[in-house]
């Protein structure tokens, strides 16, 4: 039986936050961004998760969340690097023995069970596939004195989310010829695959709701969608009243941060 793996990321800094804790930490409805969507591939049929942190997160990563939340499968927490791109590496050198890799976007909480699904499906028969979404807005391409080149139809236009899923060998051996060759300008793991892997990804159906928290304005969002429920997602959303974005407690959190030997980016 095959074996697939999903490789979280939550080792970016999150700036665009605009606070000193990192965006995949904050409190959403009392618990971290992070926790619910590992517990969204905690109840996935995925057989292992790797998380991989930033540096000096993995023990609070493992006490406050993994083993705070029972989340057993997650099997390793390993520590990024400097761009996303080396994180994932990182994660997919800490597999082992697996067949497909599903990669997220540990501050993409609200990732759906038939998503994960439809993504281990079609990766198992085309071994590169991507959850994306139709873009809604017209898009203009613009030179750089903001003159408007051109505008691209809409209807081949899509958003791409997260997860990412490939078979194991591809994906592996896409990113160690892209690391060999110094190539930095690499935004998502299909650019890879595109790059270095020859074969075609292909785009399956993604989710409007799949968004990836990184504004204040999207705490928000994901603080209403928790209070109005959510169908299709899993069961550790719950049903609390709407309050502002930054309602997470800070000191506490911050009490932890030293505990474990690290501390958050300044904003």
């Amino acid at each position: 039986m095959a074996k697939y793996t999903a490789i979280v990321l939550s080792a970016g800094k999150g700036s665009r936050m605009g606070s000193s804790v990192h965006k995949q930490y904050l409190l959403l409805c009392g618990r971290p961004v992070i926790y619910y969507t590992l517990k969204a591939f905690e109840e996935s049929p995925v057989d292992e998760i790797v998380l991989v942190t930033g540096e000096g997160e993995e023990e609070y990563c493992r006490k406050e969340i993994v083993e705070k939340y029972k989340l057993h499968k997650v099997t390793k927490i390993v520590k990024g690097g400097k761009e996303r791109y080396h994180s994932v590496f990182q994660g997919l050198s800490a597999c082992e023995y697996t067949d497909y890799v599903l990669i997220h976007d540990g501050a993409r909480p609200f990732i759906e069970q038939k998503v994960i699904r439809r993504t281990m499906d079609e990766v198992r028969e085309k071994r590169a596939c991507i959850a994306a979404v139709p873009v809604k807005d017209t898009i203009k391409k613009v030179d750089e004195n903001g003159k408007v080149e051109d505008t691209p139809p809409r209807k081949s236009l899509y958003t791409v989310q997260t997860p990412q899923a490939f078979s194991y060998s591809l994906i592996y051996d896409s990113y160690q010829k892209m690391i060999a060759d110094g190539r930095e300008d690499v935004t998502d793991d299909a650019m890879v695959v595109e790059a270095y892997g020859k074969v075609p990804v292909y785009v399956i159906d993604g989710s409007y709701r799949n968004f990836k928290i990184t504004t204040p304005e999207d705490l928000e969002m994901a603080e209403f969608m928790l209070n109005a429920g959510n169908p299709g997602l899993h069961s550790s959303f719950p049903h609390v009243p709407l309050r502002s974005a930054f309602w997470y407690i800070r000191s506490p959190r911050e009490n932890l941060w030293k505990k474990y030997g690290f501390h958050p980016a300044p904003s």
